[in-house]
């Protein structure tokens, strides 16, 4: 197998765990332990936390030892969290308390595994970053789709059963990146005369990111608006439409998987779409489009009418987010120098996910004293708000990848 194989299957192990996660966790605090729409906001956002915290120090850990060396010893620590939740179950002892620490443990390992994941792919990509991030997402979201399946039947068959499954997986991974070979793990380390004080070393380097960051107007747009997606986006999808899902439609884990189904079969298809159409030149300008007509499918989620519209909602929902996605990393991939790579996505899925936990609590607060629908329709417009406004004032729109191909 070549590396980008093993890479492949890294990553697909990986999203299998994450879509069994998604189900299976908000189905335990959401559906099982009954919480109010704040606490669930509460428990979505510590699973986000981490990623506020760590994600630019496993950046830059990235960069300076490779994004392999990263990697094992974090998917590592996240293949135990379900084994301590499955003795929790056994011992009749789930608490929310409990599901905070497994959020706080498998929070912290994606926080320090994504950017270090999204390091290597360039040492993969045999020069084709479009088309190979391209492939990434289509196993990434193909996956996670089986993940949902997979936590459907935490009904029937119990939690326990699909927390082991998610624990294989993730081990599986692992050995994956170990069969990688050590001459893939990229990384810049640190002149030897650096070493001894490697957090102002990380804390320079990490400012160093930034910089680079806001001195590009293609990556600083996507940063800003990943930031806004977080704060409507994914508050919506982790608190909002679950407790939808609940309050509306009295759903279970068997709905919840339809509805995440639904949202990873749009990706799919999408991205199955640019995999036959090929690079896009326009990318900014797709990204845009995907971002604005996302806004009125979540918004759509929101009307009440009935539980097979809400699907269909999520679906077109997913269609858009596999073009934005893309097109997004995509950016930030051609975008970000060689040696700093793995600090540029991290920024990347610093400014999604850190702003993921205020997106939790906002949402859940609108939840709390407006109700889902509300919530819905708050969030798409403020989404539609910033699209607008980042399409009007930065380069983003006209945005032309020929350009940096001439340029290169």
């Amino acid at each position: 197998m070549k590396p980008l194989h093993y890479y492949l299957f890294g990553t697909g192990a990986w999203f299998l765990s994450f879509g069994i996660q998604n189900v299976t966790f908000t189905w335990l605090v959401t559906m099982v332990l009954q919480s109010s729409p704040q606490l669930v906001g509460t428990a979505q956002m510590t699973m986000l936390i981490p990623a506020l915290l760590f994600m630019l120090v496993g950046g830059s850990l990235a960069d300076q030892y490779g994004g392999r060396t990263v990697i094992i010893p974090a998917q590592l620590v996240a293949a135990v969290a379900p084994f301590i939740l499955i003795t929790v179950i056994a011992t009749d002892h789930l608490s929310f308390g409990v599901m905070l620490l497994f959020a706080a443990i498998m929070g912290s390992a994606q926080a320090f595994v994504t950017p270090a994941r999204d390091s290597l792919l360039y040492l993969v990509a045999d020069g084709r970053i479009q088309r190979r991030v391209v492939q990434t997402s289509l196993i990434q979201f193909s996956i996670q789709m089986f993940g949902f399946m997979i936590a459907s039947f935490a009904d029937t068959i119990g939690a326990t059963v699909i927390l082991t499954v998610q624990s294989l997986s993730l081990l599986t991974g692992v050995a994956a990146y170990y069969l990688m070979g050590s001459k893939f793990s990229g990384g810049y380390p640190l002149p030897s005369s650096s070493r001894h004080n490697i957090v102002k070393e990380i804390v320079s380097s990490i400012t160093e990111g930034f910089h680079t960051v806001n001195g590009s107007g293609a990556m600083r747009a996507v940063v800003i608006q990943n930031c806004a997606m977080g704060l409507f986006f994914m508050g919506s999808y982790i608190v909002t439409l679950p407790i939808l899902v609940r309050e509306m439609y009295a759903g279970s884990s068997s709905e919840l998987s339809w509805m995440n189904s639904a949202n990873a079969l749009g990706l799919v298809i999408s991205i199955m779409f640019l995999l036959r159409f090929g690079d896009l030149a326009r990318q900014g300008r797709a990204l845009q489009l995907a971002q604005g007509i996302g806004s009125f499918a979540l918004a759509g989620a929101g009307l009440g009418l009935g539980f097979n519209s809400l699907v269909l909602c999520v679906f077109a929902w997913g269609l858009c987010g596999g073009v934005a996605m893309t097109m997004s990393r995509t950016i930030m991939q051609e975008h970000a120098p060689l040696d700093q790579r793995g600090r540029m996505m991290a920024f990347y899925s610093f400014s999604f996910m850190g702003s993921g936990p205020l997106g939790a609590l906002l949402c859940g607060f609108l939840v709390e004293h407006l109700g889902p629908e509300y919530a819905l329709l708050i969030a798409s417009a403020s989404m539609f708000a910033v699209v607008v406004t980042i399409s009007a004032r930065s380069r983003l729109w006209k945005l032309d990848a020929r350009e940096l191909v001439i340029s290169n």
